[in-house]
């Protein structure tokens, strides 16, 4: 068994460390997980010490290690191929590594504009027409894929692709509702009320109850 350590930043606010951090947990792959605190005096120090490139999220095991969301999930699947990383029908494999690229690279108008905030929900925010667009997309994304699958989650059972839109998931939520998200909204659900999605969102209640974002 490979002994992982994963290294995050504030579960608030770091949704590229919320996906492997989820696909780890929703799938029982064993991890420790090392918090780093951001954007405080010395954060930068103390993430170099564990993360060569000073970002997280950054996955350690024994002399090895490796950043990036997408290349730890990947190197994940090579550790426990048994877990289900990825669906087992490689033109389902395909799909869905072909969604976790989209999400990896692109949507920056969403990214930019609609921050993850765990915390708060209903903002009730305008839905510019840069976001409009990312999440046409998105939807025509799970529109694909769960047309295909039946559900509940985009491949059927829950793979990389749901911990990869999971943070979408998250500012729906947040700065929703929207009109063009509302046919997906048994798949949300399936996410939010995943117990490790819980997990995740009581880490953010505790970095509040502490007075991370005073």
């Amino acid at each position: 068994m490979t002994d992982l350590t994963l290294v995050i930043g504030n579960k608030n606010l770091s949704s590229w460390s919320l996906r492997p951090w989820l696909l780890m947990k929703v799938l029982e792959v064993p991890f420790r997980e090392k918090l780093i605190r951001l954007d405080q005096p010395g954060s930068r120090e103390e993430l170099l010490k564990h993360s060569p490139s000073g970002l997280v999220p950054y996955l350690s095991w024994g002399e090895g290690g490796i950043g990036d969301s997408l290349a730890i999930a990947e190197t994940v699947a090579d550790f426990y191929p048994e877990k289900g990383i990825w669906p087992e029908d490689l033109k389902a494999r395909a799909c869905a590594r072909f969604a976790v690229a989209e999400m990896h690279a692109g949507f920056g108008q969403l990214r930019g504009t609609w921050p993850m905030d765990m915390i708060r929900e209903h903002k009730g925010l305008s839905c510019p027409p840069g976001v409009a667009k990312d999440l046409r997309r998105i939807a025509a994304i799970w529109d694909e894929a769960l047309s295909r699958s039946g559900g509940p989650f985009l491949f059927g059972g829950f793979t990389a692709a749901d911990a990869f839109y999971a943070p979408v998931v998250s500012r729906i939520r947040t700065y929703g509702p929207v009109k063009a998200m509302a046919p997906y909204q048994e798949y949300m659900d399936a996410v939010w009320s995943l117990p490790a999605m819980e997990e995740w969102r009581e880490g953010a209640r505790e970095e509040e109850r502490l007075g991370w974002y005073e």
